[in-house]
């Protein structure tokens, strides 16, 4: 019986102690819980928490019809493997006129290599330039332009973390299709 109850209670215990601690490779993070958004994705279809999020597969070809990417898309993403082609001279022009947002995922250099000619994702020495973001974003209106950069919560790459990032992105796109830039 003594052996029974000393069981139970070193199970009760360990059932304690795993319950209390937290996990220091996510953090929770809210949802985007604003309107609908058309997003056109360069890549995989990424996975995220968000059911009000309508991705449409795109190509590079169709980025290069620039006058319809706004009237079609809320914003563009271009996924981490098609980073170095999205970095070609004759993209510059899509992401400086097309009045839609861009955010390319896993860019390490900054969305400088995209929207300068002449400068190459591959032997930029922007090298790590914005420390290690896992999106970086930019929005070019008329005159002006804006950047975002979102970083993974305590530099863990994990699906938690990733769906978190997207969330905040959503948050920014939204801002931008009301008129306000956060």
């Amino acid at each position: 019986m003594r052996r029974i109850i000393r069981n139970a209670l070193i199970i009760l215990i360990f059932i304690f102690v795993t319950g209390c601690t937290s996990n220091a490779d996510t953090v929770d993070t809210p949802l985007y819980s604003g309107k609908g958004l058309s997003v056109g994705v360069v890549g995989e279809v990424p996975k995220v928490r968000e059911d009000q999020i309508r991705f449409t597969s795109i190509s590079f070809d169709e980025l290069e019809d620039y006058t319809k990417l706004s009237s079609n898309y809320d914003a563009v993403i271009i996924m981490k493997e098609h980073l170095q082609e999205a970095d070609d001279n004759k993209y510059v022009k899509v992401y400086t006129k097309a009045g839609t947002p861009f955010f390319f995922i896993g860019a390490t250099k900054s969305f400088m290599p995209f929207v300068l000619e002449d400068v190459s994702y591959e032997h930029s020495s922007l090298t790590n330039f914005n420390n290690n973001m896992y999106v970086t974003g930019y929005f070019h209106n008329g005159e002006k332009f804006r950047s975002w950069e979102y970083g993974i919560y305590n530099d863990k790459v994990n699906e938690p973390n990733i769906k978190s990032v997207y969330s905040q992105m959503f948050t920014t796109i939204e801002s931008i299709k009301n008129g306000m830039y956060k």
